[in-house]
């Protein structure tokens, strides 16, 4: 049962910080909106900071979760790493604490969070990581490969991507094409000739 009550004031405080941002929301609405008692959510957090925390490791872990089945090892490793690309768009889309987590909004949010907020972007990562890894055993990449390194370079490609798109108020089918493109360059540098 704990572990459903506190799944459900994750829930809740996700959907109140998006809605609302962090200044905004209270730990009231957050515990109204999860049918609980505000004292109940102090039984799974140390503070609002905390509470915003652990909804943001929540959706990003629902992210990677939902990456890593499409992960299969008998498929090449390059398509692998152009489908995620488009499916991180949309889901980052769909989040929009990961898409703020992504572009590093939290680090100036939360000063004293930001170490914590910066590993949290890189273990967004790992999925494509482990992608890059399959592609050097398949043989698709080169096998000098600097996975860790090449990894954030496309994480910062794609945030950029979507960064500019928000920016210049392009439709989402507009920014998906020219993130996709910068995919298709990006693997031709990847790929072992």
């Amino acid at each position: 049962m704990e572990a459903v009550t506190q799944e459900r004031i994750l829930r809740s405080a996700a959907e109140c910080f998006t809605r609302f941002g962090f200044k905004k929301t209270s730990i009231d609405a957050v515990a109204e909106r999860a049918g609980v008692a505000k004292g109940t959510i102090y039984l799974y957090c140390d503070s609002k900071e905390d509470l915003f925390y652990q909804s943001v490791h929540r959706e990003l872990r629902t992210w990677i979760a939902e990456l890593s089945k499409k992960i299969d090892p008998r498929r090449p490793a390059n398509e692998l790493l152009f489908e995620l690309a488009a499916s991180d768009l949309e889901f980052v889309e769909s989040r929009p604490l990961v898409r703020d987590l992504l572009f590093g909004m939290f680090h100036g949010l939360l000063p004293d969070w930001a170490e914590r907020f910066e590993e949290l972007r890189t273990l967004g990562q790992k999925h494509v990581m482990e992608v890059l890894e399959l592609g050097i055993r398949q043989g698709v990449f080169a096998p000098d490969l600097d996975v860790p390194a090449t990894a954030r370079v496309l994480q910062d490609m794609q945030i950029a991507g979507t960064l500019i798109g928000h920016r210049a108020q392009k439709s989402l089918t507009e920014v998906r094409r020219q993130q996709l493109a910068a995919v298709r360059l990006v693997m031709k540098g990847l790929e072992i000739r």
